[in-house]
């Protein structure tokens, strides 16, 4: 009896389009949603809804995509881009492993988490780098063969003042 009223509630709350907490943690976080995580596989598909008959709506096609989940019902997990895109992917689609996008304009990775270390790199808008760890105000990043620091308010993928050991 209570697995189907978990299962009603979970429908309803899908259909009203309201991000789900019915469902299991995300699988090995130990997190409830939101979170940010990234995409495991360089195809992944985006649905319109929890499951494998709802119509495909977008096909990721870059492994480590990053991405915030914002929902989940069982197996399935509502997830949005850095554009704000969403839908539902399977939970093995997702990897706890950070990454991050460069946000707004062109900006600079440092030596160092402060503005006057010395400017190891200019990083374009949408560039993808692996997050490595965050500070309140800075974080720091691997983009391509460059490791530094960026202020956290210049990517997308960590939330304002969130601590990444």
């Amino acid at each position: 009896m209570a697995r189907w009223m978990r299962a009603v509630a979970g429908f309803l709350a899908v259909a009203a389009g309201i991000p789900d907490s019915v469902g299991a943690f995300a699988a090995g976080s130990g997190e409830a949603p939101p979170y940010f995580a990234s995409f495991h596989a360089d195809k992944v598909n985006l649905r319109a809804g929890p499951g494998d008959r709802y119509p495909i709506q977008w096909v990721y096609v870059r492994k480590d995509w990053p991405v915030e989940i914002v929902g989940q019902l069982d197996h399935w997990r509502r997830v949005r881009d850095w554009q704000g895109t969403e839908g539902w992917v399977h939970e093995k689609m997702i990897t706890q492993r950070r990454e991050v996008i460069i946000a707004g304009e062109v900006r600079g990775i440092r030596q160092a988490p402060d503005l006057n270390a010395a400017l190891l790199a200019r990083a374009e808008p949408g560039v993808m780098a692996q997050l490595l760890e965050c500070r309140p105000g800075w974080c720091r990043i691997t983009a391509g063969d460059v490791t530094g620091w960026i202020e956290q308010r210049d990517v997308w993928g960590v939330y304002p003042n969130e601590t990444v050991p």
